[in-house]
């Protein structure tokens, strides 16, 4: 039933991504970036109900008051496509840090570059790191919230990636709340899996951490609270849902648990 379902919502989701890209054409040049902003909402809002009815997966958001008003630095964990999408339910206007080369492909770098999000060529070193926090500090002077996924890749569950350096960067030079973000939807929809589970995903905005800490430190403690949070999602997930169970290293029911502390 899985495999159906999931089949059944790609037929479904691919055409309708398809068909509003070649609505949205003509606003390219005729709309501002707020209002292509609700054009992504509007698209992601069918992409929504398609999880839900055709897949059986929903969502649920913890912590928004947690989410301060107006700019703000967002650093959140990255397991899922659906990661990358969820952000335009949650705010108005985002701006992602994303890889340069997404800004090449048809359509989805059209409608990337006329949102204003902020591209990272990762093979240019610092000076694309530079180059990352001018453009983030753009997006905040316009009182936009900035995301970015520390980890840089997609990372299974039960896992914590590397974070990288730019976070740092970024936390030091934008001066505005930093807010860490967990979830477990890598429970329900693997990175590069055909299979999406259903089930109810979680997303929970953490309290922000306060500016001024040494970069050691504040790697630390974002790699901690991120983690942290993430696990306990995970094992809750498996909890309520025990189709989950084994479907991960470390997982309640795991034959080969993974050592995931996060300190070192």
């Amino acid at each position: 039933m899985t495999a159906v379902r999931s089949l059944l919502y790609q037929l479904l989701f691919l055409p309708w991504t398809l068909l509003l890209a070649l609505l949205y054409l003509p606003l390219l040049g005729l709309a501002s970036r707020r209002f292509m902003q609700r054009c992504a909402a509007f698209w992601l809002g069918g992409a929504l109900r398609l999880q839900r009815q055709i897949l059986g997966l929903d969502f649920r958001l913890r912590g928004m008051e947690n989410l301060p008003p107006g700019a703000a630095l967002i650093a959140a964990k990255h397991q899922s496509a659906w990661d990358t999408m969820i952000f335009h339910h949650l705010l108005a206007d985002p701006a992602f840090v994303l890889k340069k080369e997404l800004l090449s492909l048809p359509f989805i770098g059209w409608y990337l570059k006329k949102t204003g999000q902020v591209p990272i060529d990762r093979k240019a070193g610092i000076k694309a790191l530079k180059r990352m926090v001018e453009g983030a500090r753009n997006a905040v002077a316009e009182g936009r919230q900035v995301i970015i996924f520390p980890e840089g890749h997609r990372q299974p569950p039960g896992v914590a990636g590397e974070y990288h350096s730019g976070i740092a960067m970024l936390y030091a030079g934008l001066n505005v709340p930093l807010v860490p973000v967990a979830l477990n939807s890598g429970l329900f929809w693997g990175r590069n899996a055909f299979l999406r589970r259903a089930g109810t995903i979680t997303l929970e905005v953490l309290p922000p951490i306060p500016p001024g800490l040494d970069r050691k430190t504040f790697m630390a403690e974002l790699e901690r609270r991120i983690e942290t949070a993430t696990r306990a999602l995970e094992a809750e997930a498996c909890r309520h849902f025990p189709h989950l169970i084994g479907s991960f290293p470390g997982s309640p029911g795991s034959p080969s648990p993974v050592d995931n502390s996060v300190e070192r």
